[in-house]
């Protein structure tokens, strides 16, 4: 087992680590080894101030304030009684790891696994800075709803009696034969936004190590691989290209820029349209979890915090200004959150409101 970061340091230095390792041989599921983990640290927080200089105090306070969904999903799922679950995702960091390369951002069959099972009891839905048809090639599961491009492209469930006859909405069918409905609210940028992807690439075809790449809705320029004295650079190029396009706008992710066009619509408007197409619009019988890792996601963590229900959280081993209440360190533990919530659905079926 690999032990990151703080916990690294706090395992190694008091043993905790072959006492760790002595009971994961005792527990066979990856959601009772990582509650284990995330509980005794923080406990290990509390009870032991003077190894204090090993750890990240920064951290330690910011995780006063947003305590892990771990240690806290018997009040969540308390807190859920009579009401709907929800689950809304991010992608990258939060069901597949961070990685160089943005076309090998894999999600394990593990997590796949999870995210089905959640998808069985409640009403699932990914939403990413992804184009929806790589975020689909990636989590292949038709259970769940997607929405790609930061919200731009939303392929969700037919609205309970509302129209959808306009210009931005059409009917599509699954491989599956079920039918769904996709939401463009983006749609007139298309031609423009093709013709940025040229000239994008044009302008950063001297800068060693950016990676353009196509989200449909949107263009994400990655700067993973770009020197140090060459992003300020990259950064100009983006701001001047967009002197020629004043309908469109760049916003800041982990090692991407990404060219959006200003319609006002985010990854929190995103959310707001699936609960409302899904029924839930200012309703008081829902119960939304989103998790997601990015400063993107933000927005949506900004919708609950204004509805005054549900639980933002927060994908993050370092302390950061966030509008979540919750956090998970990372990809691992969210898979032990799903994985718990997965099986709470199954164990608690007959209860869970329709």
């Amino acid at each position: 087992m690999v032990l990151v970061g703080v916990a690294a340091k706090i395992y190694e230095a008091t043993g905790m680590e072959r006492w760790f390792l002595s009971l994961s041989r005792k527990y066979d599921s990856f959601e009772t080894i990582y509650k284990l983990r995330h509980d005794l640290l923080d406990a290990h927080h509390l009870t032991n101030p003077r190894e204090s200089t090993m750890v990240d105090e920064h951290y330690v306070s910011w995780l006063k304030e947003h305590p892990s969904a771990l240690s806290s999903f018997q009040r969540m799922m308390n807190a859920s009684k009579g009401k709907q679950i929800a689950i809304f995702l991010d992608y990258d960091g939060t069901l597949s790891p961070i990685v160089s390369d943005p076309e090998r951002a894999f999600m394990s069959d593990q997590m796949r696994a999870a995210v089905r099972d959640v998808s069985k009891h409640f009403p699932t839905a990914i939403i990413s800075g992804r184009s929806r048809e790589k975020v689909y090639n990636f989590v292949k599961l038709n259970e769940v709803y997607y929405s790609g491009s930061h919200g731009m492209d939303i392929m969700g469930p037919t609205p309970k009696n509302k129209s959808c006859d306009d210009n931005y909405h059409h009917k599509t069918v699954n491989e599956e034969g079920n039918e769904f409905i996709v939401f463009q609210p983006a749609k007139d940028f298309l031609p423009e936004i093709q013709q940025m992807l040229i000239e994008m690439n044009e302008r950063s075809k001297n800068i060693e190590g950016v990676a353009i790449e196509d989200n449909r809705f949107c263009l994400s320029v990655h700067y993973r691989h770009v020197k140090d004295e060459d992003y300020e650079r990259l950064e100009q190029q983006v701001e001047s290209m967009l002197v020629n396009h004043p309908e469109f706008h760049m916003t800041r992710g982990k090692k991407v820029l990404e060219i959006r066009p200003s319609i006002g619509w985010n990854k929190g408007h995103a959310l707001e349209y699936l609960l409302d197409t899904l029924g839930f619009d200012d309703s008081k019988n829902v119960l939304p979890i989103y998790i997601g890792d990015d400063t993107t996601d933000e927005d949506a963590f900004k919708v609950l915090r204004e509805r005054g229900e549900g639980y933002p959280i927060l994908v993050s081993s370092k302390p950061r200004k966030t509008m979540a209440f919750h956090s998970l360190r990372d990809p691992s533990e969210v898979l032990s959150f799903l994985t718990r919530l997965g099986r709470w659905g199954a164990g608690n079926a007959d209860s869970i409101q329709a």
